[in-house]
């Protein structure tokens, strides 16, 4: 498809949602089967709009992505509506800025897609259809609000991955909190209210933070250039690394103390977000309490908002920082999450809440990849995010469904349920042993090269070594909690709350393997596990120039850490004859 085409379907995938979720809140609560089938026709059309895109852009970056990557120094978005040419900029503005005795500025609806953002739009299009045929029955209640609500999020999560205006992500990073706190502060469990609070709370203090960090490191970059005001991510990063290849000490020192701060205030509301360890506290209630679509979308996409946050601004714009204080602080911060979230995760009776934790586990990880700073680490946690978005939002849909029959998430309430429920038991061991990382399905070749990048971490204050041992603990930890839990709920003697041990309640309701409608939440879900895990190549070629990029930042982060001394350059230049090499 032609380019122009490309940047209208685009805008079509972000704007569909909000169309469609004005359309189901205005029908009225009554027209429930008219709203639900609209949603899902909605949803359906911008997952084929999204698999159209998806498919032509990616086909653009993997040709000669070997030769992209050496002729980019900043981020390239392409399919930008509103671009002139092919300059990789949009004319669109939001909001002009007069400046006082220079060109005006302006924030701008600045759209498009790179190889660190296209897997993740393609995973939040995908998760919405189990998501909204998940809801099919077990919401009965306000359903037309629940439907819009579930759309506006879906619109505000793909904002964030397409915004490369620094204040329209922040923008749509902070949209994703109203309709999350709708959906579990009335849709949720018993303790929905305290749950809706806490997340709200704990993501809108952490965010406010990282906005004071967006706008300190804008206005910084502004006065010390002395050039035109800009909000584009990928303008910033050019200015920031034009900034840091000036030779003068004081120059240098005062960019290190700029990039401390604006590290640690854009950290804060990612790593909220994220959660990483000790910032963790809200996420075992919110899924708990949210309704089963809530919790695979907050697994499955929102968690990701913290990671790609990290890796979309925190890694390229603060390099120096992110080397200096990153890797110790937050790569220690992300040991701790992986094996204090297994071991929650074991100690859970609680289904739901054990993938809760097991979330923590899993998103330190992909944390871990990203600090390792090298293009190995970074493309597996890029490769995880989206791993853990199919796996846990599995995990979570299947949990869903198993509640809807038995009315109880208790592992001491089940035994033997394979034997009752083959087909939903075959997709249970399935996504868990995606999980866990077995060869041929989508978490190994993510978990080998997130464990290969820590190996090979560069730093002055930890030891990638005892970081990859550690990583790799975890992954065994993954396995036992998982494990577990199928050996008590799935297989010994049939034991069935509610039941006569023969698939009956005792209300005389039977009950039956996955649904039809099921199968359509479930199988699109297994298949893109076990495409990925089977032919990875695609993912990683298409990511490959812009992972390369934030590398190649942070490469140049550790050569300003340790400059070579006049005389062992030239030494280095010698051979044993005073030939030079």
């Amino acid at each position: 498809m032609q380019m122009e085409e490309l940047r209208i379907l685009l805008l079509c995938i972000l704007g569909l949602p909000v169309v469609a979720a004005a359309v189901v809140a205005a029908l009225g609560s009554r027209n429930l089967p008219a709203i639900r089938w609209i949603s899902l026709g909605a949803v359906i059309l911008n997952l084929v709009l999204t698999g159209i895109v998806v498919a032509n852009i990616a086909e653009h970056f993997q040709k000669a992505p070997e030769a992209k990557s050496a002729s980019v120094a900043t981020f390239e978005p392409i399919c930008v509506p509103g671009d002139p040419g092919d300059t990789h900029k949009t004319r669109w503005d939001l909001l002009r800025i007069q400046v006082s005795g220079g060109k005006p500025a302006a924030i701008q609806f600045y759209l498009g897609l790179d190889g660190l953002n296209i897997w993740l739009v393609a995973l939040t299009s995908l998760l919405m259809l189990p998501s909204v045929l998940v809801s099919w029955h077990s919401i009965r209640e306000r359903g037309n609000e629940f439907y819009a609500w579930l759309l506006v999020l879906q619109a505000a999560m793909t904002g964030v991955f397409l915004a490369f205006d620094i204040i329209l992500f922040y923008v749509f990073f902070e949209l994703t909190l109203v309709p999350l706190f709708f959906l579990i502060g009335i849709w949720g469990g018993p303790a929905r209210r305290e749950a809706a609070r806490k997340f709200f709370l704990f993501t809108l203090a952490g965010s406010l933070i990282t906005l004071l960090g967006m706008i300190g490191l804008v206005i910084t970059i502004y006065q010390r250039t002395q050039q035109e005001l800009t909000f584009s991510i990928p303008e910033l990063v050019s200015k920031m690394q034009a900034q840091l290849a000036i030779k003068d000490p004081d120059t240098v020192a005062f960019w290190r103390h700029v990039q401390i701060v604006v590290f640690l205030a854009l950290s804060v509301g990612f790593a909220v977000k994220v959660p990483l360890f000790p910032l963790h506290t809200w996420l075992p209630l919110a899924h708990v309490e949210a309704p089963t679509a809530g919790s695979v979308l907050l697994a499955g996409v929102l968690l990701k908002l913290g990671t790609y946050g990290f890796l979309r601004l925190c890694l390229p714009l603060t390099p120096d920082a992110a080397l200096s204080i990153g890797v110790p602080l937050i790569g220690t911060l992300s040991i701790i999450g992986i094996v204090y979230g297994a071991l929650c995760a074991y100690a859970q009776d609680d289904i739901k809440k054990m993938v809760a934790y097991s979330s923590v586990s899993h998103l330190g990880f992909c944390m871990l990849g990203l600090f390792s700073l090298n293009a190995a680490g970074i493309g597996g946690s890029l490769m995880q995010m989206v791993n853990h978005g199919l796996s846990t939002g599995g995990l979570f849909l299947l949990v869903g469904v198993l509640y809807e029959r038995y009315h109880t998430r208790m592992m001491k309430d089940y035994g033997g349920l394979a034997a009752r429920l083959k087909v939903l038991s075959l997709f249970m061991v399935m996504i868990c042993l995606s999980s866990v990382g077995l060869p041929f399905l989508n978490g190994f070749v993510g978990e080998m090269l997130v464990l290969g990048g820590t190996y090979d971490l560069k730093s002055d204050d930890v030891n990638g070594v005892v970081f990859g041992v550690a990583g790799a603990a975890g992954i065994v930890l993954g396995a036992w909690y998982l494990f577990t839990m199928l050996q008590k709920v799935f297989f010994g003697q049939v034991k069935e709350p509610g039941a006569d041990g023969h698939g009956v309640m005792q209300t005389g309701v039977a009950i039956g393997d996955l649904t039809p409608r099921e199968l359509a939440a479930m199988v699109p879900l297994g298949l893109a596990c076990l495409l990925i895990g089977i032919c990875p190549q695609p993912m990683l070629l298409t990511a490959k120039r812009d992972v390369d990029i934030v590398a190649r930042i942070s490469a140049a982060a550790w050569d300003r850490a340790h400059p070579i001394a006049p005389e062992t350059a030239r030494n280095d230049t010698v051979d044993e004859d005073g030939k030079s090499r």
